[in-house]
């Protein structure tokens, strides 16, 4: 009936916490208590992910914006979508160190600073780590080529090259692939969209291969992140002369719904591919969320040596030529634990080797 005050699908409910995120104070006061209580709370899986998060996602709608300042002064305009823009929006530190994945974020800074000629991102989303690469290397005469064809985020990408005053970011609205001549579509929602290729179509977009935009550009590339669920395979396919050539670090997601390794990590086709053009190849070990993580150093796990059990799941990977520049400080090469870090999960095979 009409007034059956059990809102059995949820709807009312839903429409009431919408209602009152549509209030800042309120919704602020919401979120610092959540925030709090995530400390306290005890579930028998994430507290994020099955309580507090779904609680704040529903304060929101898509087109929410909002804007963060780093640490270390980079301001951030980002749309509420997916738990990126959730997460960060959640920062227990008013001014974080870094917007996602921490431990990455760390990596490709750390690449950047060690290597020479230019970055290219594909899937550079909003900018969240494109834009501190950006500014790493800012003033080197080198430049940033971002790859984004999701309208919305490529906005918020050129905004946020804007606010914090850089020049040396290139935003390109199409995608990388393994031809330049075909079209792409997203299918899917914002971040976790993964590109299919169509015949031409106004929903379709373009590609470029990243041979033949480093031909056009006749720039030196250094470093390549990929980022683009499940269409890295094709990327760096499109790559394969610049990887010979330039011999570029390249920091790449894996994802169990793309990429069959059943057979063993380093037997899939995206690392046969690096492996045969020279590359050592390692599992990235990462909080796939904001956590902060200090001077926590990065840790690697070789590529052959990664644990894989696990619901369907994806993580970061890297592949470079110089395996020697990993045995330093702020690197630690780990073997057998998974490279998701997980707090609520066994700390031997979920938390980095130093504890959380």
């Amino acid at each position: 009936m009409s007034n059956d005050p059990r809102d059995l699908d949820g709807k009312r409910l839903q429409m009431a916490l919408h209602q009152l995120g549509r209030n800042p104070e309120v919704r602020a006061r919401l979120i610092d208590f959540l925030k709090d209580a995530e400390s306290t709370l005890v579930c028998p899986g994430s507290v994020r992910e099955d309580v507090t998060g779904p609680i704040v996602d529903a304060l929101h709608d898509d087109n929410d914006e909002y804007e963060k300042t780093l640490s270390d002064g980079t301001r951030f305009r980002y749309l509420y979508r997916t738990k990126i823009a959730r997460d960060f929006y959640m920062a227990q530190d008013a001014q974080p160190s870094h917007v996602w994945e921490p431990q990455t974020t760390k990596l490709l800074l750390s690449l950047a600073a060690a290597s020479k000629g230019d970055v290219i991102v594909g899937g550079a989303y909003f900018g969240d780590q494109a834009v501190l690469v950006a500014k790493a290397i800012a003033g080197q005469d080198r430049l940033v080529h971002c790859f984004e064809p999701n309208g919305d985020q490529a906005r918020m990408l050129e905004q946020n090259v804007a606010i914090n005053d850089l020049r040396n970011v290139r935003v390109h609205k199409v995608g990388l692939w393994s031809r330049s001549d075909a079209h792409l579509k997203l299918e899917g929602f914002d971040s976790f969209a993964n590109a299919i290729e169509v015949p031409e179509s106004v929903d379709a977009f373009q590609t470029v291969t990243i041979d033949d935009y480093r031909a056009s550009m006749d720039r030196h590339v250094g470093l390549i992140q990929i980022d683009i669920e499940g269409a890295e395979l094709e990327a760096l396919r499109g790559a394969r002369t610049t990887l010979l050539e330039n011999r570029p670090d390249v920091v790449f997601e894996v994802h169990r719904s793309y990429v069959d390794w059943s057979e063993g990590l380093e037997r899939t086709e995206i690392c046969r591919l690096l492996g045969d053009l020279g590359y050592s190849i390692y599992a990235v070990r990462d909080f796939n969320t904001h956590h902060e993580m200090g001077a926590k150093p990065v840790e690697l796990i070789p590529v052959d040596r990664v644990y894989l059990d696990g619901p369907p799941h994806g993580f970061n990977m890297l592949a470079t030529h110089r395996p020697e520049n990993l045995v330093a400080p702020g690197f630690r090469i780990v073997e057998h634990v998974s490279p998701k870090l997980l707090a609520h999960k066994d700390p031997k095979l979920h938390h980095p080797a130093d504890g959380l």
